[in-house]
């Protein structure tokens, strides 16, 4: 019996340490001092710089495993304008030094959005 508790126990532990390393690292924060109407996605830009216009940030997104058409559809739900995105570091092996073979151009391993409203 002492057996089968010690297994269970050992089953338990390694299947949590499995899961939490599955998971994914997000963090959202909003700023927006009022709810805004969510949006089509479709309206919502994604940007890889400011843009040239006034705007005000509503939130910040962080993610690892996410893409920027996922980071559209959550600054959408929360009625933005625009996000926002960076990619802080990536992928990368030393075997893909060259663009033309990266075959994992467009990824990265962290995501991160603002998303924003016009003023």
């Amino acid at each position: 019996m002492h057996t089968r508790t010690l297994y269970h126990s050992l089953l338990a532990a390694v299947s949590a340490v499995f899961l939490v390393s599955c998971a994914t690292d997000v963090a959202n924060r909003y700023y927006a001092d009022r709810a805004y109407a969510p949006k089509d996605p479709a309206r919502v830009q994604v940007l890889h710089r400011e843009p040239g216009r006034s705007y005000k940030a509503i939130a910040d997104f962080q993610s690892r495993g996410d893409t920027e058409e996922s980071l559209r559809v959550k600054a959408a739900r929360i009625g933005a304008d625009a996000v926002i995105i960076v990619r802080p570091g990536g992928y990368y092996q030393t075997g893909q030094s060259w663009a033309g073979q990266d075959s994992l151009a467009g990824t990265s391993t962290r995501i991160l959005g603002t998303a924003i409203v016009y003023k």
